[in-house]
């Protein structure tokens, strides 16, 4: 289906796509589909014939079904994903993980941070700064810690921000009463998101509707001095 404004998908329910373009004038397939009984939003990143997964979360019937559907038209027919990154640690975004991994041979990576927490072994660690490619595009790693130790968001291009469960419309991610961790998140969010990054910029969270930078802006004191 379209990519809804909002952003919503059900579980189970139709792909969500869009098309961007980057400043390069390189085109993007962003492909969002919910799985899982916590709703997980997994997200396909398709460049030509490669594409980056982004969480596999659960249901890898349905992820690879998404991935390999070879008899629809299209930039993701029989697309070949190089690389699976997982946003945080918690298992409701890495249940899939070992099966569509073996199935498509992508290398796995993931925040050393939250290695212990993941069921498998990375193929590398990736951090700050760090880019990885497919086909003519490539995204930047953002450590956000806070959620969890080694949470990291994945920036393509200029204005869409993928934040797994860092921050979502209303506020960031749980740090479950945690007043150290809500300070690193708060701080991160603001030193390496709401900073450096526009309002524009499209928020595409680990669960539920997206939002943008420039609608959660307004609300930073609030969830300070709320502190959740």
């Amino acid at each position: 289906m379209d990519y809804p404004d909002n952003g919503h998908v059900e579980r189970g329910g139709p792909t969500a796509i869009r098309t961007v373009t980057l400043p390069d004038g390189v085109q993007v397939q962003i492909r969002k589909l919910s799985v899982g009984p916590m709703d997980n939003n997994a997200y396909l990143l398709v460049e030509g014939e490669e594409a980056l997964l982004i969480d596999a979360a659960d249901d890898a019937e349905r992820l690879l079904e998404e991935i390999g559907r070879a008899d629809e038209p299209g930039p993701a027919a029989g697309v070949h994903v190089v690389t699976i990154m997982t946003t945080h640690g918690h298992r409701d975004h890495w249940q899939a993980l070992n099966e569509v991994a073996a199935a498509t041979e992508a290398e796995v990576v993931f925040h050393a941070a939250d290695a212990d927490m993941i069921g498998r072994h990375a193929y590398r660690h990736v951090g700050d700064g760090d880019v990885l490619t497919f086909g003519r595009a490539s995204v930047r790693l953002i450590h956000n810690p806070g959620h969890t130790p080694g949470s990291t968001s994945v920036l393509l291009g200029e204005q869409h921000l993928f934040t797994g469960d860092t921050l979502f419309p209303g506020g960031p991610g749980n740090t479950f009463g945690d007043a150290d961790a809500f300070a690193r998140i708060m701080d991160s969010l603001e030193a390496k998101l709401f900073g450096p990054l526009g309002d524009d910029v499209h928020v595409y969270p680990g669960h539920g509707d997206d939002t943008t930078l420039g609608a959660e802006r307004p609300s930073l004191p609030e969830w300070r001095e709320r502190g959740w």
